[in-house]
């Protein structure tokens, strides 16, 4: 009896080795695929709206400007629901607000305008880039 309990406790504590193993592999391999841009690589469109941000406008579209970008496709690392808001990046020759957009964290101050944690997506949230090297 005592033997069975020993291998019990065997698998277990194995099976919790592997799960927290696998946790840290999921964080790590989120920000592992997340690429960056240098700020004087976006569009100067990208840089105009970043400073907008900054400033705290004003905004080209104040009803979608600064909305609470939810995440869903969890490209992101994972925050509470309305920790990213998102701003659009004009794109030259749309009618409409294109595929372009800045998504702005809070960072540990809770204003995107300070946090330093910003996000471009050229393809309407399919990829995004870290922003490095703010002005």
């Amino acid at each position: 009896m005592a033997r069975r309990a020993e291998i019990l406790r065997f698998f277990l504590l194995a099976a919790l080795v592997a799960l927290f193993g696998l946790a840290g592999a999921t964080s790590a391999r989120e920000s592992q695929f997340l690429r960056s841009i240098a700020y004087a690589d976006l569009p100067p469109e990208a840089q105009q709206t970043l400073l907008l941000i900054q400033q705290g406008g004003p905004f080209p579209y104040p009803r979608k400007d600064g909305a609470t970008f939810g995440n869903f496709e969890r490209r992101l690392p994972w925050q509470p629901r309305g920790y990213y808001r998102e701003y659009t990046v004009p794109t030259p020759g749309s009618r409409d607000r294109g595929a372009r957009r800045i998504v702005a964290g809070q960072g540990s101050g809770g204003d995107v305008a300070t946090s330093g944690e910003y996000y471009y997506t050229s393809d309407h949230y399919r990829s995004f880039r870290r922003i490095r090297q703010q002005p």
